[in-house]
């Protein structure tokens, strides 16, 4: 088994559509002076293990599977595991089941006390306790989100994608079949979601993921459907969003099929990046430090088929891709002043990744 060396502190967990007999989690040792993975650790066991949340404090992983309730129906289920950080092996610490319906997002709160887990098939949002051995704790509350909007796709419900706010106050679930980002107040106390308000998209928009600025003065919003981003002004201590500006993800001639995944902020707030299916590529936007506004600085192909999520490196310095349909993970060095995305070379084959994250081990 590999042993990571005092150069390399930095892992990343890769999360994939697999079936439970074969690997669908990955620990990887990432190369900081090359953007590289290398495999240390493969999990089995699991159903479609798409989308990981990471506790950097007490080294744990949680990871949404699928369950079979009492009835033999399938339902949202998700495993926690104690990560060994000077091997990256992970342990099995427990798996429980997390809504009725299955699920394909999964967040920890900033104190590590609960997760969140979303449900697109079943347009409802879920809260489950972690208990203080890191194992998930049965469902303490459900939310279920009601109504509908403009194409046929969104003719129920459909919660893709929980975020938070750095005071870990306020909770937005990014709901594609309402066009609406539902928010609630966290009641870490109670492990309660109280309703707190709403904002609306486009009608056909289909919001999916969100990333605040690191100012959290501005949130972005890519919207699968509309292949768009919303920009936001935030307002902290009421929890408010309001829409500044809707641009499209996409070059003017393009005219295929697309959907879009995932978005992130560089680490220096200057630039944002999305994920483009169909025309596989990464949109990067600068981002008026002033207004919050976006303007296109290149769309970067992604060098494979069908990128869900991606991720930056913590340094800001490198941008590796989950490419799902060919099944590789492709990292791209990240220019600090431009934003633009450069291939490294490095590229790591594994079946359907869908979800990468990185830690720092100190």
């Amino acid at each position: 088994m590999v042993i990571l060396s005092k150069a390399h502190k930095t892992l990343a967990f890769i999360g994939s559509y697999a079936d439970s007999s074969n690997p669908s989690v990955y620990t990887c040792q990432f190369g900081e002076s090359n953007g590289s993975l290398e495999i240390l650790h493969e999990v089995d066991g699991l159903q479609n293990p798409t989308f990981l949340s990471v506790d950097k404090e007490n080294w744990r992983l949680y990871a949404i599977s699928e369950g079979t309730d009492a009835n033999g129906q399938r339902c949202g289920a998700a495993s926690s595991y104690d990560i060994d950080t000077a091997s990256g092996k992970l342990a099995f610490l427990n798996n429980e089941i997390t809504l009725p319906a299955t699920t394909c997002h999964i967040q920890l709160d900033h104190s590590n006390q609960v997760i969140m887990v979303s449900s697109y098939h079943g347009g409802m949002v879920g809260l489950s306790p972690v208990l203080a051995d890191g194992r998930i704790g049965e469902n303490a509350d459900i939310q279920q989100h009601e109504g509908s909007s403009l194409l046929d796709v969104q003719d129920r419900p459909r919660a893709h994608s929980v975020f938070l706010d750095r005071t870990n106050t306020y909770v937005g679930v990014c709901d594609l079949g309402l066009d609406k980002i539902k928010l609630y107040k966290l009641d870490l106390a109670a492990k309660k979601l109280h309703p707190h308000g709403e904002v609306s998209v486009a009608p056909g928009s289909g919001p999916r993921h969100f990333a605040f600025h690191p100012s959290y003065q501005y949130g972005y919003v890519i919207n699968e459907l509309g292949s768009t981003v919303t920009a936001f002004s935030y307002k902290e201590e009421q929890g408010e969003l309001t829409e500044i500006q809707t641009i499209s993800t996409l070059p003017e001639a393009f005219d295929g099929e697309n959907a879009c995944a995932d978005i992130h902020v560089s680490p220096d707030g200057k630039y944002l990046y999305g994920s483009n299916r169909g025309h596989d590529s990464i949109v990067v936007y600068a981002i008026d430090a002033e207004t919050g506004k976006l303007t296109p600085v290149e769309y970067a192909p992604t060098l494979g088929k069908h990128p869900r999520n991606f991720a930056i490196s913590p340094d800001g310095s490198y941008l590796l891709v989950a490419n799902k349909d060919s099944d590789n993970v492709v990292s791209f060095v990240r220019d600090a002043a431009t934003g633009k995305l450069f291939p490294t070379g490095s590229v790591l084959t594994v079946s359907k990744p869908v979800c990468i994250k990185f830690a720092i081990v100190d």
